[in-house]
């Protein structure tokens, strides 16, 4: 699949942080075509605030070359407040402040250049709100 086709496929997701809900009140980030609850097919799209809370996380001190230059990085797996699980490199935060239960903003932030094109690809990271 070409880029652009996968970057247009991906803008609500990555730039207007849109989940699904199901009926069962499962909500998912990214996209789910069953509810893995209830098996329905059956969704609304919503819009995440933008906050959550860290439910894990680890420090990256080796890293592939594609992220050599940022090491050490945290990561983390956070809960929004509407309940979507999503997995996001943590920003603008010292790792002292970095802690399970931490409240945190999505922010929109580079996450890599990708290919010998150089195309800039931008998503959410996590913001620890002290």
């Amino acid at each position: 699949m070409a880029n652009s086709q996968r970057y247009t496929r991906e803008i609500p997701r990555r730039y207007r942080l849109e989940a699904q809900k199901f009926p069962s009140g499962f909500v998912s980030l990214p996209r789910r075509y069953v509810d893995p609850i209830s098996g329905s097919k059956e969704y609304e799209n919503i819009k995440l605030k933008g906050t959550g809370t860290i439910l894990t996380y680890t420090i990256i001190h080796v890293t592939s070359d594609q992220f050599k230059f940022i090491t050490p990085y945290a990561v983390a797996i956070i809960e929004t407040d509407e309940g979507a699980r999503i997995t996001a490199m943590i920003t603008d935060t010292s790792f002292e402040d970095i802690k399970i239960g931490a409240r945190v903003e999505l922010v929109f932030r580079k996450i890599m250049e990708e290919g010998p094109s150089g195309i800039v690809n931008y998503g959410y990271k996590a913001k620890v709100i002290v």
